[in-house]
């Protein structure tokens, strides 16, 4: 019998980029829930609900009559003290009176200015505005409602989204697992690309713009026993709503000399291990116990049992015995080369 013809990929050592999917949280960038600062009646709604608003826009009008009319009492009563003021300065002048007399007439002027200023300031806040851009949501009140000052519903809430947070809670045994890998020098975390992250939506689809990693935190969740990774992404078209279940794909790293081979080419055998036939010198198979830490992507990332340039068999593996010669041929499957993980 003609010796029995099998498929090979030559495996090549190379950099594999590793990644990990992992469920995540939109977030909105910024938020910000609107109360009154002044106590007194809505006259105006001045906004359309789940409109965008800029900073500074004015949202609603509280009743200014009274806070108004405060102010123009306390406008007057500065003037007079004012006047007050600078007669009783002339006459401490003239020694006509005495000195603590003007200090008492300066001292209720300088307190009368603070009174107007108050005044104004309280005028002014009967204008709520919107202190940061965003989108507005739904309004809790209408007009005719009485506001509050310190109530503790807001009035209404603005959330940025353009950009937006992604929370991605990470196993603690896992980034252990991964620092410990980087402290043997085994994966490299100082890579450039690994600060990208990639989106997939409730849907299946994926998000067509690449977040940047921003910080993990530095607590662990007792609960869970997780810690939250946060991620920022561009969101022009408001694609992306707080309160959105994702799935995140994170570099966790790079291994510099990785061994990856194709899955079709490892087999377990009775003891579930992992074994794989390789052709050897004179084309003689033989079979390798292989240690396997991951897949990454189609293929097996290999810890032990294989090198550099050996021909592993992904092809006609049904009738192979140990020590037999063997015809090797290019398989049809795409050579082993190191790649991410989708």
């Amino acid at each position: 019998m003609p010796p029995p013809e099998v498929g090979i990929v030559t495996i090549h050592a190379g950099q594999a980029t590793l990644t990990a999917e992992l469920p995540g949280r939109t977030a909105p960038y910024r938020i910000s829930e609107v109360r009154p600062q002044v106590s007194g009646i809505i006259l105006k709604r001045l906004f359309t609900e789940g409109s965008e608003v800029k900073a500074g826009q004015p949202l609603y009008q509280i009743d200014p009559a009274p806070y108004r009319a405060a102010y123009n009492s306390a406008a007057a009563v500065v003037l007079t003290n004012k006047a007050k003021a600078e007669r009783y300065r002339q006459l401490v002048g003239a020694k006509a009176i005495a000195p603590q007399n003007y200090d008492d007439a300066l001292a209720a002027y300088k307190q009368a200015a603070a009174s107007v200023q108050s005044a104004r300031i309280n005028l002014g806040y009967t204008r709520i505005t919107a202190p940061i851009s965003g989108r507005i949501g739904i309004s809790n009140v209408t007009e005719g409602a009485l506001a509050t000052a310190g109530q503790t519903t807001a009035l209404t809430t603005i959330q940025t989204l353009d950009p937006i947070y992604v929370n991605i809670p990470q196993s603690s045994t896992q980034l252990l697992a991964l620092r410990q890998a980087v402290a043997k020098g085994v994966l490299d975390k100082d890579q450039p690309a690994l600060s990208g992250v990639s989106l997939w939506l409730e849907d299946g689809t994926k998000y067509p713009l690449e977040g940047k990693l921003q910080f993990a935190d530095v607590t662990v969740d007792t609960n869970t026993g997780s810690v939250t990774l946060r991620a920022i992404f561009p969101n022009p078209h408001h694609i992306l709503l707080p309160g959105m279940y994702v799935r995140a794909v994170i570099g966790e790293g790079v291994v510099p000399n990785a061994i990856l081979a194709p899955q079709q080419g490892v087999v377990r055998d009775t003891r579930g291990q992992p074994t794989a036939w390789v052709v050897g010198k004179n084309n003689i198979v033989e079979l390798k116990d292989l240690k396997v830490s991951r897949a990454v992507g189609p293929d097996w990332l290999v810890a032990a049992g294989l090198k550099d340039g050996d021909r592993l068999v992904v092809e006609g593996t049904q009738s192979l015995r140990p020590n037999i010669p063997v015809r090797p041929v290019p398989a049809k499957l795409a050579a082993a080369t190191p790649q991410s993980a989708p």
